[in-house]
């Protein structure tokens, strides 16, 4: 199923029923007074999240979401019926917005959360509650309220503890493949990964986080350039980057420090706040590297880069490595509070 992650939807809550002017009409019982009911509550329009639904396919292809308007007031003080509420299930992580204004409607981050979207108008009051000792017969009953109407944009930031970025063909899917129970498809060309990737990945008997692949990107991703662009979101709710660099790479014109460095600059030119999230430095491919040139070449990398932080040497192809690298970050996220409870 192709992923979508962006839809925009209208959503219309009921309106009201009318309240009712009636008078109690019984034979012997003279003067009976009013006896008008209330009119119903519209219905409104919630949003649950549902951990089980991975997309907002559904709603590009339903965009429009209404609720049943109350029903009026009858006499013998009898109520409308209440109109039914709607409850749309979207994917956890899906954040909720006005088109108009922009406002933060809703952000969905914890299964079953439950959050109004368009609340329903309120029923009519019936004659029956203007009764009073100077105004017996009182002809007045108020209509219902009207039911809320929003444009909203729907936009989905996957759940993960860590995220993967690079370059395309950085070894990102085959990294997840190798660690997790995710099986992106991997091939020899440009942007094999055209949607983001979850995988679980266990790192003991009841231990374990999850690992986003998103899609690589390119100089310019942050403008609108390659497809990463469209998924860089996703970034923003992870813990921890990790940042895959191809230490190998067999084009003879390629260099991996620059590499390096146009992913460093396309996170800070998207935002402080992913640029600000822990990253570590992951050198991919050191398996096409000989052992006599292996730590010569990664000493070099780093002095270039002049990169002092956490890094690690792995070959995502073998596994080599991969189990330490494993290790450290399930240390890093047990050291750190829970993003979202």
């Amino acid at each position: 199923m192709k992923f979508i992650d962006e839809a925009r939807i209208e959503v219309r809550a009921g309106n009201g029923g009318n309240g009712a002017v009636s008078f109690r009409r019984e034979k012997f019982v003279p003067r009976g007074g009013p006896d008008g009911g209330d009119g119903g509550r519209g219905g409104s329009v919630y949003a649950v999240a549902d951990r089980n639904i991975n997309t907002l396919v559904e709603y590009r292809f339903a965009p429009l979401h209404r609720a049943r308007h109350g029903e009026a007031g009858r006499g013998d003080q009898c109520n409308g019926h209440g109109g039914d509420d709607i409850y749309l299930r979207m994917p956890v992580g899906t954040v909720i917005t006005d088109r108009a204004s922009g406002e933060l409607v809703a952000d969905l981050s914890a299964h079953e959360q439950v959050e109004l979207l368009a609340r329903g108008g309120r029923g009519g009051k019936g004659n029956v509650n203007f009764k009073s000792s100077t105004n017996r017969a009182p002809r007045t009953a108020t209509p219902g309220g009207e039911g809320e109407h929003r444009d909203l944009k729907l936009e989905l930031k996957v759940m993960a503890d860590v995220g993967l970025l690079g370059l395309p063909n950085a070894g990102k899917s085959t990294f997840i493949r190798q660690v997790s129970n995710a099986r992106p498809k991997v091939a020899d060309y440009p942007f094999t990964t055209l949607h983001p990737h979850l995988g679980v990945v266990r790192a003991g008997t009841d231990r374990s986080f999850v690992i986003a692949d998103v899609p690589g990107l390119i100089e310019g991703a942050a403008e609108g350039a390659g497809l990463g662009h469209q998924f860089l979101r996703h970034l923003e709710r992870t813990r921890l980057l990790l940042h895959l660099v191809d230490i190998a790479p067999l084009d003879p014109g390629a260099d991996p420090v620059r590499d390096a460095r146009s992913i460093i600059a396309e996170i800070r030119k998207y935002g402080a706040k992913l640029h600000g999230k822990p990253r570590w430095l992951v050198l991919n491919k050191i398996d096409m590297l000989g052992r006599d040139v292996r730590d010569a070449t990664i000493e070099q990398f780093l002095n270039r880069l002049r990169w002092r932080k956490p890094y690690y040497c792995i070959s995502a192809l073998t596994g080599e490595g991969c189990s330490e690298l494993v290790r450290a970050i399930m240390k890093h996220i047990e050291a750190k509070e829970p993003v979202y409870r």
